[in-house]
């Protein structure tokens, strides 16, 4: 068993990984191995990065022989020991369970259970749409933040290096082969920062500024935009200019701008208690019985679901959720929500705020 201790001199991660835990308690992991399944391959390199004294080091433990993964695997669980939390990408689905099942081969009596888990991937991902890359490869993101990597190798090229290595013990092998993991752990700590998108999703943002203002479109038309400015949990790595929905978001750093379509238009409230009311055809509104009981029965008739309604000519914001009640709609049947922008609500700075998460997340699930 080889050991090798890199230390990252002047390398710093941008992004608060203290809020997480604290530094020293936070490793990195990635492994590399012959093979997807641990009954028909070999693990033959543990890698892991860890802060100790003021700066960032990769830690190594390469099998120079088939024979060494069992020696390997109870160095590294030995040294893991004292984190609490471990960090990896896609280790969900590949790392993890590769150890697991190594350890069960072996009859080893070691598990993650004591680890608080961070998968960058799984929390990366879902705003694939919003990052406007073809997929969430650790390359792929790597090469959206220009970053560069010395190893030119993919894990699957290297499987012959390290079959080849174990036969012939070269220095050339063994280098490719450090290299190609320590670039991955590398990556890894320069991609933190793209926690960012999941932070602007799943934490709380602040509406800084909320503004209404005109313009007139391409078929000379007026049209009324809301305009808010927010302040962002972190400071976005890479900007993002998305738009979903009839609304526009664009961000940098650490502010982003929303634009939400105002429509001044009349719509309607519908009554859930329809079998209160009656309704007035000529008049095309709902009228609680209690009212509606002194008109002519000729000029009434029972409301139903569809036809209890009060109808209001205001200006008004969409929701795709229940956020705000009351509650408009254009028919019954119609799946867009809309709310009254009242003069109370425009006051509101908490509920903007709340209004901004709930449309960067309806621009998330398309």
């Amino acid at each position: 068993m080889r050991i090798e201790e890199i230390k990252l001199e002047n390398f710093e991660v941008k992004y608060p990984l203290d809020r997480i835990a604290p530094l020293e308690k936070i490793l990195f992991l990635d492994i590399e191995t012959t093979g997807f399944t641990a009954k028909g391959s070999n693990l033959y390199l543990i890698g892991a990065a860890y802060y100790r004294e003021g700066c960032w080091r990769i830690q190594q433990w390469f099998a120079q022989k088939y024979e060494e993964e069992k020696s390997i695997m109870e160095a590294f669980f030995s040294f893991a020991s004292s984190f609490t939390h471990l960090i990896h990408f896609n280790g969900n689905n590949f790392d993890l369970p590769f150890l697991m099942q190594k350890c069960s081969l072996y009859h080893l009596p070691y598990n993650f259970d004591a680890y608080e888990g961070i998968d960058l991937y799984r929390r990366i991902s879902p705003y694939k749409f919003f990052l406007n890359v073809a997929n969430c490869k650790q390359k792929t993101l790597e090469a959206l933040l220009g970053i560069e990597r010395e190893d030119k190798y993919s894990g699957g090229d290297l499987i012959g290096v390290y079959h080849n290595y174990v036969n012939q013990q070269s220095d050339e092998g063994l280098n490719l082969l450090l290299l190609h993991n320590s670039d991955d752990i590398k990556g890894m700590l320069q991609i933190v920062p793209l926690l960012a998108y999941h932070d602007l999703f799943n934490d709380k943002l602040k509406a800084k500024k909320v503004q209404a203002n005109s313009y007139q479109d391409y078929h000379g038309n007026d049209r009324h935009v809301l305009l808010m400015k927010i302040k962002l949990p972190e400071a976005l790595p890479h900007p993002v200019s998305v738009m979903s929905n009839g609304c526009y978001f664009n961000a940098e750093n650490d502010e982003g701008t929303i634009k939400v379509p105002i429509y001044d238009e009349e719509l309607k409230y519908f009554y859930s208690n329809y079998k209160d009311y009656y309704y007035l055809p000529t008049e095309d509104l709902a009228m609680h019985k209690a009212v509606a009981s002194y008109v002519d029965k000729e000029h009434r008739v029972q409301a139903t679901a569809s036809t209890c309604y009060t109808r209001k000519y205001s200006s008004y914001l969409p929701q795709w959720d229940i956020l705000v009640e009351p509650f408009f709609k254009r028919e019954y049947k119609s799946k867009e929500l809309f709310f009254e922008l009242t003069d109370e609500i425009k006051k509101n700075r908490g509920l903007f705020s709340a209004y901004a998460s709930h449309i960067l997340n309806k621009m998330v699930q398309i």
